[in-house]
């Protein structure tokens, strides 16, 4: 489920790590961040807040019904990447996921998708929780689908424009 959720809310491991359950409201299907855990250089784990004021945020599921679990954390028990390393190998072999694909890069695919459904640049900033256009620029990626979209609406505004008779795109 923390793999769901990473790639459809696009949360960093540590505010996924720090969920609680009043983080939740499953009847709205949303996921309010309001903390992020962080491990100390002597081993500890502290909630802290998110990484910026744009950090504290809201993201919806596009699935009412589902629930979240977590994977053997003990009860208690805080979740570590060390400790999640192993669900991480295992959930990447059971998908056919080889190679150097790291959980964060599901920050990246959630863009990436968000942006394909529509999402315009300030609701991608706010679903990850940026601050600026940069970093929501970064985990935006070009999918080879979108090429031929765009070539093929170039391709249908050049027939459009010859025609009407007029060799410029624009109609000018």
């Amino acid at each position: 489920m923390l793999v769901l959720l990473a790639a459809f809310t696009m949360l960093r491991f540590g505010e996924l790590a720090s969920l609680r359950c009043r983080d939740l409201d499953l009847d709205r299907c949303v996921v309010y961040v309001r903390r992020a855990q962080a491990e100390l250089q002597n081993g500890k784990l502290a909630d802290k807040a998110p990484k910026s004021a744009a950090g504290v945020r809201w993201s919806a599921s596009a699935e009412p019904g589902e629930t979240v679990t977590c994977s053997r954390v003990p009860v208690g028990g805080l979740r570590r990447r060390s400790n999640f390393r192993d669900d991480w190998v295992a959930a990447k072999a059971k998908a056919g996921v080889s190679g150097g694909v790291h959980f964060h890069d599901l920050r990246h695919t959630g863009n990436t998708l968000a942006s394909i459904a529509g999402a315009s640049t300030r609701e991608l900033m706010t679903r990850m929780g940026h601050s600026t256009t940069r970093a929501a620029l970064i985990y935006q990626h070009m999918t080879s689908d979108r090429h031929q979209h765009i070539a093929g609406k170039l391709g249908e505004i050049i027939r459009q424009a010859r025609g009407s008779g007029d060799p410029s795109p624009s109609g000018t």
